[in-house]
């Protein structure tokens, strides 16, 4: 089989620390900046940084509806931003575009201001016969406030849902990349090779 290539939404964020640990696991990465490079990769990761920002760029790109064509074959891994941009609904922001791939309604900062930032160790759950323990960071994260039966969630903090699964795309509303665990890119990963 072809080794896999990842893209990584290099617009604005922590697109780098996705890089890095995504050449951990010994996959090519693509840094995604037009349409042109979406079209190359098996799958994306939209990494955490300023939502209505990222948004912008891509907009500005006209990337929105390769996008949205893209997570209808392809799946797709967002983190903190990521998640808000893959989210239906943004409580209180109605205004704010996102690209509606999880069936899931987030509220931005939720976690409280940069100064709140904290670190924990989350039960992962990805499967009845898997479960492990993963160090996770929140930065200004966002919070799932609803989300319906076809999404499943893999961890809760505080019993509210912070890593979540639909069909082949995840989303986390804490940065998996600043840990030194690669175990949830890993999973991320396997979802690819299914989809391949």
């Amino acid at each position: 089989m072809p080794k896999l290539k990842i893209g990584i939404l290099a617009l604005q964020g922590a697109f780098a620390k996705h890089e890095e640990m995504l050449k951990t696991l010994g996959v090519d990465t693509i840094l995604v900046r037009t349409p042109a490079d979406l079209s190359l990769c098996d799958a994306l990761v939209i990494p955490g940084g300023e939502s209505t920002t990222i948004f912008r760029q891509i907009n500005f790109i006209q990337l929105d509806e390769p996008l949205k064509q893209f997570a209808g074959q392809k799946p797709i891994f967002g983190t903190c931003a990521g998640l808000i941009l893959m989210s239906k609904e943004v409580i209180a922001y109605p205004s704010i575009q996102t690209l509606g791939i999880l069936d899931i309604a987030v509220e931005r900062n939720a976690f409280g201001r940069q100064a709140e930032s904290f670190r924990t160790e989350l039960t992962v759950s990805v499967s009845p016969r898997e479960t492990f323990l993963f160090p996770s960071v929140f930065i200004r994260a966002p919070r799932i406030r609803q989300c319906t039966h076809n999404v499943k969630v893999l961890a809760s903090y505080d019993n509210e849902p912070v890593l979540v699964q639909q069909g082949n795309h995840l989303g986390a509303s804490f940065h998996p990349e600043l840990t030194s665990s690669n175990l949830i890119h890993k999973y991320f990963l396997s979802l690819v090779k299914k989809r391949v």
